[in-house]
């Protein structure tokens, strides 16, 4: 097989050599459109389940909803393990799948589990809440907002409005929860002195305005029942009648008049007489600090199947599209920016491969001594590595620390590829001419190809054998290496098929009818002589090579429990990230002050770019804290 397969390469040298410049071509184009990311998906299929219980305490919020939703859904098919969290006005629930289920099926399993349990919780409890699919780092970019002109109600409206919703149709995006968003709504502050005085009951009150409004928060109110109208059939026409309320503003709710009933000057009662109407926000169950002062935050969440690369570069581009129209309003989307660090590995990725490429090729050079044998080997490395990534890319693979790292490892074999077959073929052909043989060049190339490429072909083997129990490792770790493997697989396998086709083609091209008598390199006599020098000491006494050697084995196996252990190495990270929880109790104002005064004095060390904070919870946001909590980046 392997005879017909190189055989076959030469015999078509200039078409088997056109197709891999094609490919290195089309990798080159290909590359580009991969997907990018950080790490591998490595986190096991989850559903997330939260329920808004505003007013309720952490205590009642387990007893009344947590533990009746992990009963209903215990038993689902495929759960592996079930997390819950009981925080005041919020449970939280997170259902861990087991590797390899369908993510979308899992959630349709868990939405008929709670169209089970729904009628059985509070009626103060807003209905569950599955957070849409998060990938395992799905926090890929930290927008603050601030702005001098508008107050944070104002603010909250454009980021909810205007903002959030132009982010959600980026594709890749799963969610942009907003802290510190101050919801605008007409608020009814009564005074129970001007209630008395006028004897109005607060229920009256509440139901005066919950039946005022086409939206009213008391679910037993008219009010609450949105789609009032109906119709009216002419001969001829259907005219449809639509009810448009004209209380929108506290300023036209103040003159809502409860009943019938009037004051003593013989003017209607209305609620402005009982009760203090204006603008305000619902109860606020987080916050955010954006430098030093209020602000909003805007975590932008993407989904699993999504690349940070990708959606990044959508949303900046989303955001620049409307800044036109966004004046008097500060947005700075560096906060927290993970493609920055995918940036920078690629910058270094390229730089250090251009930098490596020109190293083996002047090595190549220095040692072989020939400059035709040296670009058949410097052209054989990058083809190989490009050959693995266009497979991968076929695969649906992505780009991130791992596959590179799996790259970088096989780098080895890939040279090592490249260098024995040219050298070994050089040496064939020069010595076979020397002694007259009446064999052709070709056949030459062909029978020393198959000589070193059996056992360099065995060699790849054992050596991709040795990853094969990587893919059978289970949890984190194995999600974590399996990326890794698989590149190197395939570079193994990727290299010897280019051995075997490319490089017999290229030396036939290149050096078939060339002189390829030996010019010896000036620099091997000098290594010989130094080498020879090293080497004498050892031969006369070898203990000390044996003593030597095993002084440095003992040495390591000593110092082993002293080396720590980490799943992955240290990156260059230009975020800084750190928590602080208070004592449970500590209002929402008294954490906006420390977290303020935290700000403002970081912001002073030299170096530090910016500073926001997120405090407590967001509304459908998948950090279930209390608002003694503050996340700062």
């Amino acid at each position: 097989m392997m005879r017909w397969i190189v055989a076959t390469s030469l015999r078509f040298r200039f078409l088997t050599v056109a197709i891999a410049f094609a490919l290195l071509a089309y990798g080159i184009t290909a590359l580009g459109g991969m997907p990018v990311d950080v790490f591998p998906e490595f986190a096991p299929p989850r559903v997330e389940i939260q329920t808004i219980s505003v007013g309720l305490s952490a205590v009642e919020v387990e007893e009344l909803v947590t533990v009746p939703l992990e009963q209903a859904l215990n038993g689902i098919p495929g759960l592996d393990s079930m997390r819950s969290k009981s925080v005041p006005d919020l449970s939280d629930i997170v259902l861990l799948f087991k590797p390899g289920t369908d993510v979308v099926f899992a959630r349709q399993l868990v939405q008929e589990r709670l169209r089970t349990v729904q009628t059985q919780l509070p009626t103060w409890a807003a209905p569950p809440f599955m957070i849409q699919p998060l990938s395992s780092t799905s926090r890929i970019m930290k927008i603050a907002m601030s702005s001098k002109q508008y107050d944070t109600k104002d603010l909250s409206m454009t980021a909810y409005w205007k903002i959030r919703a132009r982010l959600l149709r980026v594709p890749g995006v799963a969610d942009v929860p907003i802290w510190g968003e101050k919801v605008k709504v007409p608020s009814i502050q009564v005074d129970p002195e001007r209630l008395r005085a006028y004897d109005v009951s607060l229920d009256e009150a509440m139901n005066i305005a919950a039946n005022a409004l086409d939206v009213g928060l008391l679910q037993f109110s008219s009010g609450s029942v949105i789609g009032t109208g109906g119709f009216i059939d002419t001969p001829n026409q259907r005219i449809t009648i639509q009810h448009k309320s004209p209380i929108l503003t506290p300023e036209t709710l103040v003159l809502t008049p409860i009943h019938d009933r009037v004051k003593s000057d013989g003017t209607p009662l209305t609620l402005g007489d009982v009760a203090t109407l204006t603008w305000d926000t619902i109860p606020q169950v987080g916050d955010a600090v954006i430098n030093d002062g209020p602000g909003l935050m805007l975590v932008v969440q993407k989904l699993p199947w999504a690349n940070t690369w990708d959606v990044t570069q959508g949303v900046e581009k989303a955001i620049d599209d409307m800044r036109p129209g966004l004046q008097g309003i500060d947005i700075d989307t560096t906060l927290f920016r993970p493609a920055t660090f995918i940036e920078l590995a690629l910058d270094n990725l390229t730089e250090s491969l251009l930098v490596g490429g020109l190293l083996v090729f002047l090595v190549l050079l220095l040692f072989l001594f020939e400059w035709r044998v040296a670009i058949i080997s410097a052209t054989i490395i990058p083809l190989s590595l490009m050959t693995s990534l266009i497979v991968l890319n076929l695969q649906g693979a992505t780009i991130n620390v791992m596959t590179l790292a799996g790259l970088a490892i096989a780098i080895g074999a890939v040279v090592d590829d490249a260098i024995v077959d040219v050298e070994n073929t050089v040496r064939r052909l020069r010595q076979l001419r020397k002694e007259g043989s009446p064999k052709s060049t070709a056949r030459i190339i062909l029978e020393s190809s198959l000589e070193v490429r059996g056992a360099i072909v065995y060699a790849s083997l054992i050596e991709i054998s040795a990853l094969i129990p990587v893919f059978f490792l289970e949890g984190l770790s194995g999600t974590f290496f399996k990326p890794l493997a698989t590149a190197y697989i395939v570079a193994g396998l990727v290299s010897p098929l280019i051995a075997l086709t490319v490089t017999p083609a290229l030396i036939l091209i290149l050096i078939g009818n060339t002189n390829v008598d030996h010019r010896p390199s000036p620099i091997i006599p000098w290594l010989h002589k130094v080498y020879g020098r090293a080497l004498a000491p050892i031969i006369n006494k070898p203990y000390r090579a044996y003593l030597a050697m095993a002084t440095i084995v003992i040495a390591g196996v000593a110092v082993m429990p002293f080396f720590g252990q980490e799943l992955l190495p240290s990156f260059k990270e230009r975020d800084f990230l750190m928590h602080w929880i208070t004592n449970a109790g500590t209002s929402l104002p008294e954490m906006f002050r420390v977290t303020q005064a935290a700000c403002r004095e970081l912001l002073t060390i030299d170096g530090v770019r910016n500073c926001g904070s997120h405090i407590g919870q967001a509304y459908l946001a998948d950090e279930p804290y209390g608002v003694n909590f503050t996340e700062n980046w």
